[in-house]
């Protein structure tokens, strides 16, 4: 093949017609508005911007003001990247708040200071071929600017982006700057939530001197768990928020108690069950979808598959998807951890008895589905260990 020719001929493709263009942005914008997972609605962004115009890559660049950077997460092929203001064609057109259009990289003089540095220098790292370029930066309702989309390489025989496409691109990056606006909203609210609920969950549990990275531990376990389940992402990015509430409860339970070294006796056993009703009670009233979970995870996460745990006595699936889930998460982490009561169990021994629960305690599809994600969960245990929180302490 010639080497001007970037693109196989079978990669081909047609500018879209008025009715398919209509239908990508119906498609896409439905998509953006129901979205709520930041990282998604990028996705969209860039997947919308990428089929209007016909271009084989579409990058979404977002502003970071406050470390005057831009950085992506969505490049299609490409991996997380940050770079400077001003550095970049995408740089470039957010400091000066203008598009820029490009239709041979290698020839254009008017950024080859630029190219050079940026996407001609990536070009002779990882053997892509970039012609075409286009980048729109885009606003927030206020006017500001907020990022920008970047359109690499057109798919069609012309192989350089029209005017028309600019007109497509920067109606892509009007609606999505304002959808974007709101999302990041959303997102920053979740993440407050998020902050609370786990300052929360750590409270509990430093009350009966279990780290920080309990609750941290038992939120990755429940999620990982609930993925190999079935579950779909965004009910597992709940769960993985709510669990860490699971012993809120332990708040209101007296030292003397909470901190027994040796084994409680039946009346402060009583005392000490009576953590899941506290919990629950102050967290059933809210209208917060994941406080709400919460809740269910804080009065169900002691209760058992054969209807002999606490504090209701339920069985089997009346027992919610998320109490059965943490159940099994909040023991393997207890389990594996040194207690004020008992030294942490070898691997082995919980295994075993996870294999003698199954159908007891727990439930035996849980159970099963433990067993395959063991290895992504002994990861997060490492990840999350207590010595490593330790280390950390220790370097402040």
């Amino acid at each position: 093949m010639h080497e001007e020719q970037f693109i196989d001929m079978d990669r081909r493709k047609d500018d879209l017609t008025s009715e398919q263009m209509l239908k990508v942005i119906f498609n896409y914008t439905a998509k953006i508005a129901n979205e709520r997972n930041l990282d998604r609605v990028l996705m969209h962004m860039a997947d919308m911007g990428r089929e209007m115009v016909v271009a084989d890559r579409c990058t979404v660049w977002l502003l970071d003001q406050q470390k005057q950077e831009l950085w992506t997460k969505v490049a299609h092929g490409v991996s997380e990247l940050r770079i400077p203001i001003g550095a970049g064609l995408a740089g470039h057109a957010v400091a000066a708040g203008e598009p820029i259009f490009i239709d041979d990289a290698y020839s254009n003089e008017e950024h080859k200071e630029v190219l050079a540095d940026g996407a001609l220098k990536t070009d002779r790292q990882t053997g892509y071929r970039t012609k075409a370029l286009m980048v729109i930066p885009f606003r927030n309702n206020d006017g500001d600017i907020m990022g920008c989309y970047q359109a690499v390489n057109k798919l069609t025989e012309e192989e350089v982006f029209s005017a028309k496409d600019m007109e497509y691109l920067a109606l892509a990056a009007s609606y999505s700057g304002k959808s974007l606006e709101s999302a990041m909203l959303t997102n920053e609210i979740e993440a407050t939530q998020k902050e609370i609920i786990f300052t929360m969950g750590e409270i509990g549990e430093s009350r009966s001197k279990e780290t920080g990275n309990h609750v941290k531990r038992v939120a990755e376990y429940s999620y990982l768990i609930a993925l190999g389940l079935g579950i779909s992402r965004d009910e597992a990015d709940v769960l993985k928020m709510a669990s860490p509430m699971h012993d809120i409860g332990k708040v209101a339970i007296p030292d003397t108690v909470l901190k027994k070294p040796g084994k409680l006796t039946d009346e402060e056993f009583k005392i000490m069950q009576s953590h899941t009703e506290i919990g629950y009670n102050l967290l059933k009233n809210s209208n917060r979808h994941i406080l709400k979970a919460a809740a269910i995870v804080a009065h169900q996460h002691h209760e058992k598959w054969n209807g002999r745990g606490y504090p209701q006595g339920l069985v089997g699936e009346d027992i919610h998807i998320y109490g059965r889930i943490t159940a099994i998460a909040d023991v393997f982490d207890a389990l594996g951890s040194d207690r004020v009561y008992k030294k942490a169990w070898e691997l082995d021994r919980i295994l075993n008895l996870f294999k003698e629960e199954r159908g007891q305690h727990f439930d035996p599809q849980i159970v099963d589905v433990f067993m395959e994600q063991l290895p992504r969960l002994l990861e997060v245990r490492d990840q999350y260990s207590d010595a490593m929180l330790e280390e950390e302490d220790k370097s402040y």
